[in-house]
């Protein structure tokens, strides 16, 4: 969609620079573009290099999961993994394995016994990388957890993303060493805003899933949004407005004043630092003294 096709038709030119422009200029500081499969985590690495403040990660998506087996072979398939996520460890780029879990919402893609299968394949990447991991779980809360449970000591925490489970698979997650990362996925109903109201600041993540999971109108979240962005239709492309139905990484601020209203928190420039430093303490450790510093600093700033 960043390239202006949808659907198989080019609609309008590519605009991924625009889209860049526009996140650093609200205030977004680093992406991590996402990998879903093999081939997609090499172009996601190849984005990342093109601009100091991307970053990618490496894994198959678990409605993608039948590639290894329809490469011909399953290893050697892991082992390209393996060595893509080894090449962008060195150029400081791949910041985590993913992303993989498990979507039994999405059967007709990948049965669920193969995703199963090549979720927990999976850990041995991160094992081996020593890298944190980026997770999907859609309507599979019980295999999830078990699977994680029984490879928790094989990797070095994680963020299941694009949450939009019950109380219950809340809970049971925040018995790992996780966060949860919440979009406006994660944001739809009156349920949804009471879960969330539940996760630990603490353990919490923000993202969009850009170009999926925007907030629209209709969502419970909505009511919290109070930047706004002007948008027109794909077939009216205007550089200077967002895409009608496509989601962009500038949206993130809409993701943060829905987590803030809806938690009555009402301090959302303290907010956005604690989430941010979640991210660092996950994605980029290196960063965290920096991250503290400036946590501090905004503190001492602040009458």
């Amino acid at each position: 969609m960043f390239k202006g096709i949808y659907h198989g038709k080019q609609c309008h030119a590519s605009d991924i620079a625009t889209v860049l422009s526009r996140a650093w200029s609200s205030g977004v500081d680093r992406i991590i573009v996402t990998g879903g499969s093999l081939e997609e985590s090499k172009e996601a690495l190849a984005i990342a290099e093109t601009d100091g403040r991307l970053f990618c990660t490496v894994g198959v998506h678990p409605t993608r999961c039948k590639e290894f087996e329809e490469s011909g072979d399953p290893e050697k398939h892991f082992q390209a993994l393996l060595s893509l996520a080894k090449e962008g460890i060195e150029k400081g780029k791949v910041v985590a394995i993913g992303e993989c879990g498990l979507d039994y919402d999405r059967l007709h893609f990948c049965p669920s016994e193969i995703q199963r299968k090549y979720f927990e394949k999976q850990f041995e990447l991160a094992y081996a990388t020593k890298l944190p991991m980026f997770l999907h779980m859609r309507e599979a809360a019980a295999d999830f957890c078990a699977i994680v449970e029984r490879n928790k000591d094989r990797f070095t925490g994680g963020v299941t993303h694009s949450f939009t489970g019950s109380a219950e698979d809340r809970d049971k997650l925040l018995t790992f060493n996780m966060y949860i990362g919440i979009n406006g996925c994660s944001l739809k109903t009156a349920e949804n805003l009471d879960v969330v109201r539940g996760i630990p600041i603490e353990r919490m993540m923000i993202e969009t899933d850009s170009p999926y999971c925007e907030i629209k109108n209709a969502h419970a979240g909505i009511s919290f949004v109070k930047s706004t962005w002007p948008s027109k239709k794909k077939e009216k492309y205007d550089q200077d407005s967002l895409v009608k139905g496509r989601n962009e990484p500038c949206l993130v601020r809409q993701v943060l004043e829905v987590v803030d209203g809806c938690k009555g928190i009402n301090d959302i420039d303290q907010l956005s630092r604690t989430l941010y430093h979640n991210t660092c303490r996950v994605f980029f450790p290196q960063d965290l003294d920096s991250a503290a510093d400036a946590l501090l600093a905004g503190r001492r700033n602040t009458p």
